[in-house]
C-alpha cells in the first residue's frame, strides 16, 4: 500500500515497514518516518543499496503489490550508447517481526560480468515518540549501541539498564566484506559488499533477512490468525468498502494479553503511530464489527479488562476501574519518560467498555462473557460514579493533563473543545458525547444486572442514575437559541457553544428525546456541517472552523458512522443514505479504503475528497466504518445485516 505521504507501506502481523520509492530506508523523522517497526521501536533505520558504486536508477519505482509485499526494478547508471549491464528485480515482504529483501540480478550482456552490490545498514532503535514532528528530545543515560559481524551478516544491539533490543541481518550468499560505513552518522552503520558473477544473459540472487527482536517479546512470535472471508465479488461500492475495511482490520490485528493471561487478537488503532491497543478506538471498531465479527468484541473486552485500572497513579491517570486509553511497549514508556505505557487519559473508554459488553451479550445471546467480566463491569460503573465525576459534578468529566492529553474525549487535540470564539474550554470539562455514553452504559449495565447477573436492586440503582443524568443533561446542555446541544460544559458550568459533530453521538446513545434528536439529526445534514463527503467535526462559518484542522473542521469516517447509527435509531432513513453515499463516494476515490480523516472542503469544489495531510492509513475505526454504515442502512430499510 502507499501511505498518505507517498512512502511505500507494508504491514503484517503487528509489524510494518515504510520504504522510500527506491525501496530504501534513510531514517526519516517527523510526519513521515521510514523504517522497520515493531512494538513502538524502529528496528531498521538505514537500508540503502548501491550498484557498481552509485545509487541505482529505478526503472520501476517501488510499489506495493499486496498489503505485505512490494516490488521494483533497478539498474546501474547507464547511457543510450552504453546501457546498463544488468538489472535488479527486487521484492520485499514483511511478516511477523521480519523483513525479507530478495534481489534477482539479470545480465543484459552475452559475456560474463561481475556486479558490485553494496548495502549500508543501521539501526537506531528509536522510540516512536522520538520520531514525531514535535522535536522532543529524551535523555538516555547509560545507553549503548553495538554492531558486530557474524558469519552470515550483522547483529545490532541496544542496551540501556534492563532494556535490550536487537536486530539481526542474515545474508545468502554471505557478503565478501563488512566494513564500518564511511561518513555515516552513527558508528554502528555497516556496509556489506558483494561481487556477484553473472554469466552471459545469466542471473543470480541475493537474499537478505532482517529479524527484529524487541525488548520483552519472545523469539518466534506466531503470526496473527486472519479470519477466512468468502471470495465472492462485491457488487456495489458499499460492499467493496466493507471488504477493504475487513482486510484492513485484519492487517491491524495484533496479539495482546487477555484477562485470563492468554493471547487474544484485537484491532490496533492505526499506522504509523498507533499500532497498539487503544481503548476508545478498539472498542468502537469492535462495536462496528459486532454484527459481523462478534469474536473481535470479546477479544477487545478481555484485553481491556486485563489492563483495567487498579490503583491511583497521577502520572498515567490510572484509577481503580478506569479503562485504559492506550498501551505502549517502547523504551520511553518502559522508563516512564512518557506516561503512555498504560495511559488512562480518556473520559469515554470506560462507558464504551460497558456499552460493548452489553451489545455483545445482546447480539450473541451468550451470557458467558458478561458473567466472566461482571467484576470488571461493576468496577467500571464505580469509576463512572466516583472518579469519573458523576456523583460529584453531576457529569462524566476530565481535567486537562499537562503531561498527557489536554482533551480526553475522542477529539483529543489541544483546542478541540472550544467556544464559538475559538477559546479552549477549561476543566473540569463535561463533554457532551461522554454524557450520552455514560447514560447508555448505565442503562445497558442495568439490563445485564437484571438478566445476566440476577441483581435487580443494582439494576434499579443504575436505571435511576441514568434517568437523573438524562434530566440534568436536557436542562444544562440544550441551547434554545441554536436549537442544538452544547459541545461541553466548562469547569464553571458554562455552555461551550461551538456547533460540533459530537451532537450526533447523542442520537446513538439515546440521551435526547425523540423530537430533539430528529431535529439535531437533520441539522447535521445542512451545508455548514455536511461537506458532501461527510459531516464536519465543526460547522463551517464559525470562527474556529478550519478544514485542515484535526478536530475543528475536518471530517472523520468513524464519527460519521456513529452519527449514521444514531440517525437510524430515530428512523431518519434519508439522512442515513446521504451520509452513507457521501462516505462511500469518498472511499471509492481511495481504492475503497476510508482514511482516518479527510479535509472539510466542500464536495462542490470538484476535486474529489481532499486528504488530511497527517492521516493514518489504514486506521481501524475508519476501516470498520463501512460495516457500521451497512448496519445503519439495514436498520432503517429492514434489510439483513449480512
Amino acid at each position: 500500500m502507499t501511505a498518505a505521504d507517498n512512502r511505500v507501506q507494508l504491514v503484517r502481523d503487528a509489524t510494518f515497514v515504510r520504504l522510500d520509492t527506491d525501496a530504501g530506508i534513510s531514517g526519516g523523522h517527523g510526519t513521515n518516518p521510514d523504517g522497520l517497526f515493531l512494538r513502538d521501536t524502529r528496528h531498521l533505520s538505514r537500508w540503502q543499496l548501491t550498484v557498481d558504486g552509485t545509487s541505482p536508477i529505478a526503472l520501476v519505482p517501488a510499489e506495493a503489490t499486496t498489503d505485505d509485499a512490494a516490488a521494483c526494478v533497478l539498474t546501474p547508471q547507464g547511457t543510450r550508447d552504453k546501457p546498463p549491464a544488468y538489472a535488479v528485480f527486487r521484492r520485499q515482504i514483511v511478516t511477523a517481526g521480519t523483513l525479507t529483501d530478495h534481489l534477482r540480478l539479470v545480465s543484459n550482456l552475452p559475456d560474463p560480468v561481475t556486479a558490485r552490490v553494496d548495502l549500508t545498514v543501521d539501526v537506531d532503535f528509536a522510540d516512536l515518540f522520538e520520531l514525531r514532528a514535535d522535536d522532543r528530545h529524551y535523555a538516555k543515560p547509560g545507553s549503548r549501541y553495538t554492531a558486530h559481524t557474524t558469519p552470515d551478516g550483522v547483529h545490532f544491539d541496544y542496551h540501556r539498564a534492563d532494556w535490550h533490543a536487537r536486530t539481526a541481518l542474515t545474508c545468502r550468499p554471505v557478503p565478501d566484506t563488512v566494513t564500518t560505513a564511511q561518513g555515516a552518522e552513527r558508528s554502528t552503520a555497516r556496509t556489506l559488499s558483494w561481487h556477484l558473477r553473472l554469466e552471459g544473459h545469466g542471473e543470480t540472487e541475493l537474499n537478505l533477512t532482517v529479524r527484529a527482536q524487541p525488548h520483552g517479546l519472545p523469539l518466534n512470535t506466531p503470526a496473527v490468525p486472519h479470519p477466512h472471508r468468502p471470495a465472492s465479488a462485491p457488487t456495489d461500492d458499499l460492499s467493496r468498502s466493507c471488504e477493504r475495511g475487513l482486510a484492513d482490520v485484519d492487517l491491524l490485528t495484533i496479539p495482546v494479553t487477555g484477562v485470563d493471561g492468554g493471547a487474544v487478537h484485537v484491532p490496533a488503532a492505526g499506522i504509523p503511530w498507533f499500532l497498539t491497543l487503544f481503548g476508545r478506538d478498539s472498542l468502537l471498531t469492535s462495536y462496528f464489527l459486532l454484527p459481523y465479527r462478534p469474536d473481535t468484541a470479546a477479544a477487545t473486552l478481555s484485553a481491556l479488562a486485563a489492563t483495567q485500572g487498579q490503583r491511583y497513579d497521577p502520572f498515567s491517570g490510572e484509577q481503580p476501574g478506569r479503562i485504559v486509553h492506550e498501551t505502549r511497549h517502547g523504551e520511553l514508556a518502559h522508563f516512564r519518560q512518557v506516561p503512555y505505557g498504560r495511559y488512562y487519559g480518556a473520559v469515554d473508554a470506560t462507558p464504551l467498555f460497558l456499552i460493548l459488553l452489553h451489545a455483545h451479550y445482546e447480539t450473541t445471546d451468550d451470557h458467558s462473557l458478561a458473567l466472566r467480566l461482571e467484576r470488571h463491569a461493576r468496577k467500571a460503573v464505580d469509576w463512572i460514579l466516583t472518579d469519573g465525576g458523576l456523583e460529584t459534578h453531576g457529569y462524566l468529566v476530565y481535567t486537562p493533563d499537562p503531561g498527557g492529553l489536554v482533551n480526553q474525549n475522542w477529539k483529543d487535540s489541544e483546542g478541540a473543545i472550544c467556544f464559538t470564539d475559538g477559546t479552549q474550554a477549561q476543566g473540569p470539562i463535561a463533554v457532551s458525547e461522554a454524557q450520552g455514553y455514560a447514560y447508555d452504559a448505565l442503562r445497558r449495565t442495568a439490563e445485564l444486572a437484571r438478566k445476566a447477573w440476577q441483581d435487580e436492586p443494582y439494576a434499579h440503582q443504575l436505571r435511576d442514575a441514568a434517568a437523573q443524568l438524562r434530566r440534568r443533561f436536557t436542562a444544562d446542555f440544550w441551547m434554545p437559541e441554536a436549537d442544538f446541544p452544547a459541545l461541553a460544559l466548562d469547569g464553571d458550568g458554562r455552555q461551550v457553544d461551538a456547533l460540533a459533530s459530537d451532537a450526533g453521538h447523542l442520537l446513538w446513545s439515546g440521551i435526547l428525546d425523540t423530537e430533539a434528536a430528529r431535529r439535531v439529526g437533520r441539522r447535521l445534514l445542512e451545508p455548514d456541517f455536511f461537506s458532501g463527503w461527510a459531516i464536519r467535526t465543526l460547522a463551517a462559518g464559525q470562527k474556529p472552523y478550519h478544514p485542515l484542522s484535526y478536530h475543528r473542521g475536518s471530517a472523520w469516517p468513524h464519527d460519521n458512522a456513529i452519527i449514521a447509527l444514531g440517525l437510524a435509531r430515530y428512523g431518519l432513513a434519508h439522512e442515513v443514505d446521504i451520509v452513507t453515499d457521501g462516505l462511500i463516494a469518498a472511499a471509492a476515490h481511495h481504492g475503497y479504503r476510508l482514511p482516518e480523516v479527510i479535509a472539510g472542503y466542500d464536495r462542490s469544489a470538484g476535486t474529489g475528497p481532499t486528504p488530511y495531510p497527517h492521516s493514518c492509513s489504514p486506521q481501524a475505526w475508519a476501516a470498520a466504518a463501512p460495516l457500521a454504515l451497512r448496519t445503519a442502512r439495514a436498520q432503517v430499510q429492514n434489510e439483513p445485516r449480512t
